[in-house]
């Protein structure tokens, strides 16, 4: 059995979406834009050499907070396992890869984030066991993919795969309103 871990670095491009599984368990399905690019020292310019985007899904709790924390446009990191998937839509054929997260976090080399640690249970209490049907299964995978469209556009990113919430409050700025939204 093959385990495809991955780390990817990059933008949200869609403002989270939290569902449940058939069973029940709570999931959370966005996108993210990862861009590459250098510094042209004789141009003094960034240039992009372009963005991967990630169809990402998180499950139980890690939905729940990814939920709360996220919006599009924030910087973030993320690790999971990646899966690729066939799809087609309107007379297209494309693959998508999906990535079921272990982790997120906002990526703190491009701003600053505030932490809320969620209350652990009482040690005096006993904690019941998670039952075996709670574990995420090949279909609770899919059902979420199916739920992902397949033409997703990169909202949220300007053409140099930067955030166009500058200040980062996630409020609509009136800073810059001839300039075209990408959104």
């Amino acid at each position: 059995m093959s385990n495809d871990t991955v780390t990817i670095r990059g933008n949200v491009g869609t403002d989270p979406v939290k569902s449940s599984t058939p069973g029940g368990m709570p999931v959370v399905n966005f996108r993210v834009g990862s861009s590459t690019g250098y510094w042209d020292r004789r141009t003094d310019n960034w240039v992009e050499t372009g963005t991967n985007w990630y169809a990402v899904s998180a499950f139980r709790v890690l939905a729940d907070h990814a939920k709360a924390s996220l919006r599009r446009g924030d910087a973030v990191i993320i690790t999971g396992t990646v899966k690729l998937r066939e799809w087609e839509s309107n007379g297209r054929k494309g693959f998508s890869a999906d990535l079921v997260a272990d982790a997120i976090g906002h990526d703190l080399s491009r701003g600053t984030s505030a932490f809320v640690r969620t209350p652990r249970p009482n040690a005096a209490v006993q904690t019941p066991q998670r039952p075996a049907s709670d574990d995420v299964t090949a279909a609770d995978i899919a059902a979420a993919a199916s739920e992902q469209p397949d033409d997703w556009s990169p909202a949220g990113l300007t053409n140099v795969g930067q955030a166009i919430d500058p200040d980062l409050d996630h409020e609509p700025s009136n800073e810059n309103e001839d300039e075209p939204s990408y959104a």
